[in-house]
């Protein structure tokens, strides 16, 4: 016999929250292994004591928006929306069936009046770095750092063009001492100092509804208004350890060594390698993993060359002589070293006239050719022998399995592809707690 069900919305039942959770939800891992409770004490000095209405518990304002992270819910009215009728989330929060999920203001309000202008995105980030350290979970040995785009709040076509300051590079000073050694080392007087005039200004596009962005023009990206997010990951687990957002003008090597540094001195890190890509093969790059006494591994990029002329690879440095040889033989030797760290060996004028390889060798007027040579470039050669070795593939290897997997994920699976909000205060709260979202995700599953 066929009977028309009745309506059950309104009958009585007898449940708990916990009953309705499954055992194996995500949620319910996440809150068996990881203690919320350090939010309160990160945020007490930005609460008034003895005055004012009872504030929402900061443990539920955080682990709230950790939810729309985990599950990739884009904007704080969906998450509220999501909260209301989702009885896990209920119950990760510690809230009844009947109680009042936190208004979407809520968390705006908090954002723009209490939180402004301090770090706890970035201190809730680290502590829970901290938790999946003292789980085992963080190698501190092996670290893998790319950075990828995030597509800013803003219409590509709607900007300024104005003359914006450039912040000189932190390597500068040392950069110039390198530089004064090799000209004495040469023979050379020393360049005069860097005159003191005016900051270096260059042209950007500024973006009119969200000027802390960066106009990126990259081969193979979308152009437009973006943020960059440099992320460092874990090789043990791929716990991240490190996120830093720049506008996305700024390159991907500016930051890197800051941030590496950072690493070791908040979480006592023992790094003994690193895993890059080409974009961060550069002389202070180099240089910097050098000092440092790691193991890099950076990724190869062919060198661009203009067509039908000679790869600069055919030019072999003597080291024991300091020269140039060229592939007809001839010694290209040392004549100056400029301020940008680079010395220039300069070849015979009346050698070079009469070689049969003239044409694809030099378009210089004087019929001479100028093979240039950073005086950071030994450990350049250095870092570039490791992508060769047995131990560097191994290492190198692994980037796809960590911090690409990393971004993959976050794009795919936690909804960050674009900025939430605008400003770069606004993505960098994004960054973080999306990345502390992932590590909590990791420190679950691996239970």
């Amino acid at each position: 016999m066929l009977k028309d069900p009745g309506p059950t919305q309104h009958e009585l039942e007898m449940v708990t929250l916990e009953e309705l959770v499954p055992s194996d939800h995500l949620l319910r891992r996440i809150d068996a292994i990881v203690d919320f409770s350090f939010i309160r004490d990160e945020v007490r000095h930005l609460y008034c004591d003895d005055n004012g209405r009872p504030a929402l518990d900061p443990v539920v304002l955080f682990k709230a928006l950790f939810i729309g992270y985990l599950f990739g819910i884009r904007s704080e009215r969906q998450l509220v929306r999501e909260l209301q009728v989702n009885v896990a989330y209920r119950w990760f929060l510690g809230l009844r069936l009947t109680d009042k999920v936190p208004d979407a203001s809520t968390f705006s309000q908090n954002r723009r009046r209490r939180f402004r202008d301090s770090d706890i995105a970035q201190r809730l980030f680290d502590r829970i770095v901290e938790q999946a350290m003292e789980r085992g979970l963080v190698g501190g040995r092996i670290l893998y750092t790319d950075s990828t785009h995030i597509k800013a709040s803003a219409n590509r076509h709607h900007y300024t063009v104005e003359d914006v300051e450039v912040s000189p590079q932190a390597y500068l000073a040392e950069l110039e001492e390198s530089v004064t050694e090799d000209r004495e080392a040469h023979g050379k007087k020393p360049l005069p100092p860097r005159p003191e005039a005016e900051p270096e200004t260059a042209r950007k596009k500024i973006s009119k509804t969200d000027p802390d962005s960066g106009y990126m023009v990259r081969e193979g990206k979308p152009k437009g208004f973006f943020y960059l997010d440099h992320r460092t990951v874990d090789a043990k687990h791929t716990i991240i350890t490190d996120v830093h957002v720049t506008p996305a003008s700024v390159h991907d090597s500016v930051p890197y060594l800051e941030r590496l540094d950072r690493q070791s001195e908040r979480f006592g890190f023992e790094v003994e390698a690193v895993g890059l890509d080409a974009g961060y093969f550069t002389a202070a790059i180099c240089q910097g993993l050098d000092k440092r006494e790691l193991y890099g591994v950076i990724g190869y990029r062919r060198p661009n060359k203009a067509k039908g002329m000679m790869a600069k690879r055919l030019f072999v440095y003597d080291e024991t002589n300091d020269v140039y040889r060229c592939p007809e033989g001839q010694a290209l030797r040392y004549a100056t070293t400029n301020r940008q760290g680079y010395r220039h060996y300069q070849s015979d004028p009346a050698w070079c006239r009469s070689c049969p390889r003239l044409a694809e060798c030099t378009r210089n007027d004087k019929k001479q050719k100028t093979v240039t040579r950073h005086v950071w470039e030994a450990a350049k050669e250095r870092v570039n022998r490791h992508r060769l070795e047995s131990e560097g593939k191994q290492v190198y290897e692994r980037r796809k399995e960590t911090v690409e997997r990393s971004f993959a994920d976050a794009k795919q699976l936690h909804g960050y592809r674009y900025a939430r909000m605008r400003g770069l205060a606004g993505m960098r709260e994004q960054a973080l707690l999306s990345a502390a979202a992932q590590n909590l995700k990791k420190m679950a599953l691996a239970a």
